[in-house]
């Protein structure tokens, strides 16, 4: 054990994991209490009437290889929101422990440690400095209380990455406190490499991916927790066996067949070119006040009228996210980067 799990809850250090029904597929199956025939529906591989691998380890080896870390740094799970939520749950006692967030950021971090009963510490990005993180600042807001801060680089919903220098003393100074937890959802589309490579490195460190955005899996949910061997067998002890569906994993490992990585590379720039045109074109729009420079595949639009934009592109048949709900985005909308004809509709909707 080490210092990474020796901050977890301490039930959860001595919990036994369930123990799930054995996985030796050359043998027939008569012990997990399955259906021994196929639906007539049933196009997949394996069959569905069968439980899939209990904890996938081939997929966390393919996954290991996509992200350049060893196979027990990985845990495949049902997109970060699960694995947001396994990583509060581990770490975070009810009415004791704290995380740390920089709003505005990704809802799930609030809303999982809510329903754990830990207390939120918020640290706002600081909007006149272009929605960047203030080390000082976090780090005076560390208590012996917090046992996770989360980040998101690039940053939902302000699109700006977090400079992987401060990345770095934040983990540093945070060893033998807490877990820095940063999400890159969006790394893909910001041209910089992942952190990932930092993991043997720096112990307090975790890294999210997910194959929802980039890949075009958002419906398959694949995610994946990169982490110490130690975490990554602590959170193995309260994921459910058989989180990952067995369509899920068929799934994932055609999407990383290397003709789909081609395509996913092809994609990935075809939408950094046409965030850079959507971006240009909104800045002349009369009714946009600013727009936020991006990392990920969307973009921070401040309007005058944010309101008034938002029926228009519904009249024009586009749904795209509101944010005024959110104190430092007042007349803010979030706008994905569509294809090269959506884009063009949204143009045309706003005057």
């Amino acid at each position: 054990m080490s210092w990474v799990t020796d901050i977890a809850r301490p039930d959860i250090q001595q919990l036994a994991p369930y123990q799930h029904a054995a996985w030796e597929p050359s043998l027939v199956r008569l012990h997990a209490n399955e259906l021994p025939w196929r639906s007539g529906s049933d196009s997949s591989e394996a069959g569905l009437n069968r439980y899939p691998e209990p904890h996938p380890l081939a997929l966390a080896a393919r996954l290991a290889q996509l992200y350049g870390v060893h196979d027990d740094a990985v845990l495949p799970c049902r997109g970060s929101d699960e694995a947001i939520d396994l990583l509060t749950r581990c770490y975070a006692r009810c009415g004791r422990d704290a995380i740390i967030i920089t709003p505005p950021t990704f809802g799930m971090y609030s809303l999982c440690a809510r329903v754990q009963g830990a207390s939120i510490i918020e640290v706002p990005l600081r909007r006149e400095a272009g929605f960047t993180v203030s080390v000082t600042s976090l780090l005076k807001a560390v208590t012996s209380s917090v046992k996770l801060v989360f980040l998101c680089s690039p940053n939902n919903p302000t699109g700006n990455a977090v400079d992987r220098a401060a990345v770095l003393a934040l983990a540093s100074a945070l060893a033998g406190r807490a877990l820095l937890v940063v999400d890159e959802a969006y790394v893909e589309f910001a041209g910089s490499p992942s952190l990932a490579s930092e993991l043997a490195a720096t112990p307090g460190l975790v890294v999210l991916r997910t194959l929802s955005k980039a890949h075009g899996l958002a419906g398959a949910r694949c995610g994946a927790v990169l982490a110490h061997p130690q975490v990554i067998a602590l959170l193995r002890r309260v994921i459910q066996p058989y989180a990952v569906s067995q369509l899920t994993i068929e799934a994932v490992f055609r999407a990383l067949e290397p003709a789909a990585l081609e395509e996913t590379r092809e994609r990935v720039q075809r939408v950094i070119g046409e965030r850079a045109r959507l971006a240009s074109a909104l800045a002349a729009h009369s009714t946009v006040r600013q727009v936020w420079p991006s990392a990920a595949n969307f973009l921070l639009v401040d309007f005058a009228d944010a309101g008034a934009a938002l029926q228009r592109c519904r009249a024009a048949g586009l749904l795209v996210r509101d944010l005024r709900h959110l104190p430092s985005l007042p007349q803010a909308l979030r706008l994905s980067v569509g294809t090269p004809e959506q884009n063009d509709r949204l143009l045309v909707a706003l005057p």
